[in-house]
């Protein structure tokens, strides 16, 4: 089975994708946070930082673009391809209220006469691996039916599916029905994303669906980075080893942004999903939301990492 960092906007940045190689080096690729193409054709300094190849030494990563205008994804493929990429990813599954506004992620699954449009075009590029991460339609997951046949129309590297609507945002289940129909159905090789946050589930994943060999995980890697080890070893997370991962992206971003504050600010996201693997975790969850000086914040964390444990088998808060 290969295993797939998910792209998750504002966190798994090259900060976080380095330390996560330091301390665990168990995925096989990392997905970047979107790059959206703007009018002036150019990288935003945030988004050529994170794709520098300086900033992603050893790290198979695939950066992903996240647009409805043809001319601007081959635009930013230019760019990529002189920088060493030889394959990117089109984001056709955020269900972000703003970008769906914008006819864009799972916006674009509901304009399928447009999206055909926009595949013919970017799929007449021929140096670069072009896969998809997709819904199963905005409203309806029976919209996949229609897509599909679109999709197969197109030499597709790769066809992640997350088994939801964008209607569903990360509510209700993951529609495995439809998912099982895809595996037939689509004539690019399919990964599958969605709701793994324990060994336990990637195992009756494995059970169901013999013949998937890639799974993408996000959600549940970035509430408990040792995942993978556990799922592969059985081994479960050292606090002491979380303590040292956490110390390396926060003095990282400490060190990037200039600004403590900042920092601060991005831990705090993080800390959004990392924090259910604690025992005891809303406490500790509060001082950590309601710090704001470098000396309160490193307070709540180190009292977090002296008193709590974690939890084995933790992560299915998602499921509350």
């Amino acid at each position: 089975m290969k295993y797939y960092l998910a792209p998750m906007e504002g966190i798994t940045g090259f900060i976080y994708r380095n330390a996560y190689k330091k301390y665990f080096d168990n995925t096989d690729k990392y997905f970047m946070p979107f790059i959206v193409p703007n009018k002036s054709r150019s990288l935003k300094t945030r988004e050529l930082r994170d794709v520098l190849p300086e900033n992603n030494k050893d790290i198979k990563v695939i950066p992903q673009i996240l647009t409805n205008d043809s001319e601007g994804f081959i635009e930013t493929c230019k760019k990529l391809k002189k920088l060493g990429y030889e394959e990117v990813n089109l984001n056709l599954g955020c269900p972000s209220g703003t970008v769906v506004a914008k006819g864009r992620g799972s916006g674009f699954l509901a304009k399928r006469e447009e999206l055909d449009k926009f595949l013919e075009e970017i799929y007449k590029i021929e140096d670069m691996k072009i896969s998809l991460k997709i819904r199963l339609g905005k409203d309806s997951p029976e919209e996949f039916y229609e897509l599909i046949k679109i999709f197969n129309k197109y030499p597709v590297y790769e066809l992640i599916i997350h088994p939801r609507t964008q209607k569903d945002f990360y509510g209700n289940t993951p529609n495995l029905k439809v998912f099982k129909d895809a595996l037939k159905l689509s004539k690019a090789e399919v990964c599958y994303n969605g709701d793994i946050f324990t060994k336990n589930d990637i195992e009756k994943f494995k059970e169901e669906f013999e013949g998937v060999d890639k799974v993408m995980i996000g959600r549940g890697i970035l509430a408990n980075p040792g995942l993978l080890k556990e799922i592969k070893d059985g081994e479960v997370i050292d606090k002491k080893v979380l303590k040292e991962f956490h110390d390396e992206i926060f003095n990282s971003y400490r060190e990037v942004f200039n600004e403590d504050r900042n920092a601060i600010f991005r831990m705090k996201e993080l800390w959004g999903y990392m924090i259910y693997i604690f025992s005891d975790n809303k406490k500790y969850a509060k001082k950590i939301k309601k710090s704001q000086k470098l000396s309160d914040y490193l307070e709540a964390v180190n009292s977090l990492f002296r008193e709590s444990e974690i939890i084995k088998g933790a992560g299915l808060f998602y499921n509350e």
